[in-house]
């Protein structure tokens, strides 16, 4: 708790009070004259800067006394008005610029527009932020050499140490951003990355990818570790580790995915696929499923993933979880059936899955118009390549109906265009009588 103290030389000799005595007391209205006056005792030699405490420091409590009441900040020059009231000296000269002549908080005319800085209140934020600065800051330091420490253990540790200094350093990282910028700039990228290869214990492998998944990678880092190997070993490790290490390598080849270069074999691989699928299809543990369809929508746009997706099965197996996929990952999951679609085999596949109509048709203006547009794309598609036999399944099941309440919304005009030649293609095999019955919205569709 901050203390302050009064000079030897008034009527309170050598007497302490903290904050909360400050306040209950009244000290903190304003400040004093003469011999009376309060001071604030400052311990620290080095003049700190307030702002720079302020903006650094993030606390999720700060006493009510020293925000303001116009902006709700910190108050860096807190000025008192002839009411009593405080407040921070720029903004309430903005209120009289505008014209005010009252007091903000009570709303009193002012019978005196000075305003008196309080010098009391500014050294009980200063002192207050700077020990709460100074704390943080012999924290990071504290944690900064912890991660130096471990680094450079990792560069010659062996066997199980190896093990629980990852285990070590991933404790930091995760609990101290500080922590993450210190092991980038030690170098210990590097040394993490260099655990990882073909004869990598998963045990090491899962700690380090942990580790590297939280941190900033430049464009060096990231091309180390797209080495064949080492994207062959977390492909292993999606596979066969626990649920955290496979949305850790799923996550981390996704941001691989992202830089520039990165080349389409490295996840053209059906093991890749397959752990991917597994992610989205786990009914017990769905946080998997999002970072899986994240990465699957990354490499959708190769046509050679695109064709190892359908050999695999994964479009029947994408179709039949859609209707237990959050909004998100709806999103997700029909961007890659859309892009499928631009594959024969994916649009053959599309059409021979029995839910992929009716599964489709539901989500139309349901979800979002990003979620209507991927579907009235993928059923344009199906209905495209079979237009006979799809397109009566797709108006049995309430299409007529939806797309004519596409076209009545707001949505893209290029949206519209699409659903109504869909319309119109779904038309083709029924008499006017007869379509005009099925266009009907009934409660169900509704």
């Amino acid at each position: 708790m901050p203390m302050f103290q009064l000079p030897k030389n008034g009527g309170f000799n050598g007497h302490i009070l903290d904050l909360h005595t400050a306040v209950k007391d009244g000290v903190l209205g304003g400040c004093g004259d003469g011999a009376g006056k309060i001071m604030v005792v400052v311990t620290d030699e080095k003049k700190l800067d307030l702002k720079k405490m302020i903006s650094e420091l993030e606390l999720p409590e700060i006493p009510s006394v020293f925000i303001c009441p116009i902006s709700l900040e910190p108050m860096q020059d807190p000025v008192t008005l002839c009411t009593g009231q405080t407040y921070e000296r720029s903004n309430i000269l903005k209120w009289f610029n505008l014209g005010h002549c009252t007091c903000p908080t009570t709303m009193q005319e002012l019978w005196d527009d000075l305003v008196t800085p309080n010098k009391t209140l500014h050294q009980l934020i200063y002192t207050w932020f700077s020990q709460k600065y100074v704390l943080m800051k012999k924290r990071s330091e504290d944690v900064q050499g912890r991660a130096i420490e471990i680094v450079g253990t990792l560069r010659k540790a062996k066997g199980k140490a190896k093990v629980h200094a990852l285990m070590e350093l991933k404790q930091v990282v995760m609990a101290h951003s500080i922590a993450k910028k210190t092991v980038v700039d030690e170098g210990g990228v590097f040394v993490i990355s260099s655990l990882l290869s073909p004869f990598t214990s998963h045990a090491v492998g899962s700690e380090a990818i942990a580790i590297l998944v939280s941190l900033e990678l430049d464009s060096d880092s990231k091309a180390g570790l797209m080495q064949p190997a080492r994207v062959s070993l977390m492909v292993d490790m999606l596979n066969d580790g626990s649920i955290e290490t496979k949305i850790n390598c799923a996550r981390l080849i996704g941001r691989l995915v992202e830089e520039k270069g990165f080349r389409a074999e490295l996840v053209s691989s059906h093991s890749l696929l397959v752990g991917l699928m597994r992610l989205v299809k786990d009914r017990r543990r769905r946080n998997g499923v999002s970072p899986a369809l994240t990465l699957l929508k990354s490499i959708s746009v190769h046509k050679q993933v695109r064709n190892l997706m359908v050999r695999i099965g994964a479009v029947p197996q994408l179709v039949d979880v859609l209707p237990c996929l959050d909004h998100e990952s709806l999103e997700s999951a029909l961007l890659v059936l859309n892009s499928l679609c631009l594959e024969s085999q994916g649009r053959i596949a599309l059409k021979d899955s029995v839910n992929t109509i009716p599964n489709t048709v539901r989500l139309l203006m349901r979800v979002s118009e990003k979620c209507t547009n991927y579907a009235i794309s993928i059923l344009w598609s199906v209905c495209k390549l079979a237009s006979e036999e799809c397109s009566s399944l797709a108006v049995e099941v309430g299409l007529a109906a939806k797309l004519l309440l596409v076209i009545q919304s707001g949505c893209d005009p290029a949206l519209k265009q699409r659903s109504a030649e869909l319309l119109k293609l779904c038309s083709l095999h029924y008499s006017d009588a007869m379509f005009i019955s099925k266009c009907k919205l009934t409660r169900t569709i509704h």
